[in-house]
């Protein structure tokens, strides 16, 4: 009798250390939007010479803190690839796979566009030419390839993810998911002057999105 109850006790103490992991990689996605978006406003009111309606971002990390930029797409990126595991596991018979693979590919673009630096341009750091240079180097062309890549990832999420609500009958959650995917593709076409705006903020409520999806899931764990 000893013996059987511990032997019932296992599986529920295995199920708990699984929960708490879950619940450790779905607070990844959690802080990860937060954390973004606080330090790279931060560095868009302190930095001298960036105007994020004029530049992009990105260009803070070709900038003399250049280092604070490019920690924060690295650390983003992979605080959202964990997120993704978490949504994975904690979803695992309800949620699909489509979704937390493409959210892990985003993750991945979003730490590479860290990893390869976007040439200095449209007059930021202060002395560069106020344009869009004519020849890039190969490191800021991975880098928009990273960007288009990470972005495209996270709308497929978005439908993904809301085709899953749908079919369980979230109305409400497959609202949130889809517009948010139509937002998050529509805001970075907008141009300049306002494209630097305008694709932060679409950033952010990709990372909104994110981050409210793992606190549901996280209180259904619980």
């Amino acid at each position: 009798m000893h013996s059987a109850s511990i032997e019932a006790a296992l599986p529920r103490a295995s199920s708990r250390a699984d929960d708490r992991t879950t619940r450790t990689l779905l607070a990844c996605g959690i802080y990860a939007g937060p954390l973004f978006v606080a330090v790279g406003l931060i560095q868009a009111l302190t930095v001298p010479g960036f105007d994020l309606t004029h530049h992009y971002l990105s260009q803070l990390s070709s900038g003399e803190l250049g280092w604070i930029q490019i920690a924060n797409f690295v650390v983003g990126g992979l605080l959202v690839i964990a997120a993704a595991v978490g949504v994975h596991r904690a979803g695992r018979t309800t949620l699909g796979t489509a979704g937390p693979v493409l959210l892990a590919c985003f993750g991945v673009g979003f730490a590479a566009a860290g990893v390869f630096v976007a040439d200095p341009a449209l007059g930021f750091p202060p002395g560069t030419p106020d344009r869009i240079p004519t020849q890039q180097t190969w490191h800021s062309m991975l880098h928009g390839v990273a960007a288009i890549v990470s972005f495209v990832c996270l709308v497929g999420a978005c439908f993904a993810l809301g085709y899953r609500f749908v079919r369980q009958r979230q109305r409400g959650w497959a609202l949130y998911s889809v517009g948010t995917g139509v937002v998050s593709f529509g805001l970075p076409a907008v141009p300049n002057p306002w494209g630097g705006v305008f694709l932060f903020v679409a950033a952010a409520i990709g990372l909104g999105w994110i981050a409210v999806l793992c606190v549901k899931l996280s209180h259904r764990l619980r």
